[in-house]
């Protein structure tokens, strides 16, 4: 399948961490899924884990062209970790049918973080 997409992200931790000290668990209901959350919380390092999913969704946005525009809300984008594989993204909502318009029929995800920086890459396949 060819490459449709490249996004990429950055994010730094102490910034989504005080992004968290100012507006609580009101941001992480607003920016994650249910299943976003119960993954993050009960990682050693919930704030790394929260902000690498962060990076993800804004490395998904810039795949799909849309950044923040275009009705796509931060739930839409849904990072999933089953035990022992990669994360893969679920699309719902506005960012589902921007994608199909696209013809992106998958996007592969990578996470990683070190030096108090996230990053995540985005791939979006036809």
């Amino acid at each position: 399948m060819p490459i449709v997409a490249l996004g990429m992200d950055l994010a730094q931790i102490a910034r989504f961490e005080a992004a968290y000290a100012r507006h609580g668990d009101r941001l992480l209901e607003r920016v994650f899924t249910d299943g976003e959350r119960a993954y993050c919380d009960q990682r050693k390092s919930r704030m790394t884990n929260y902000t690498g999913r962060f990076a993800v969704k804004e490395a998904v946005m810039k795949v799909l062209g849309t950044g923040w525009a275009q009705g796509v809300a931060w739930r839409d984008i849904e990072v999933v970790r089953k035990s022992g594989e990669a994360p893969t993204v679920a699309l719902h909502g506005v960012a589902a049918r921007i994608a199909a318009t696209k013809g992106i029929a998958r996007i592969h995800v990578t996470i990683t973080h070190d030096a108090g920086i996230a990053a995540a890459v985005a791939v979006a396949e036809s």
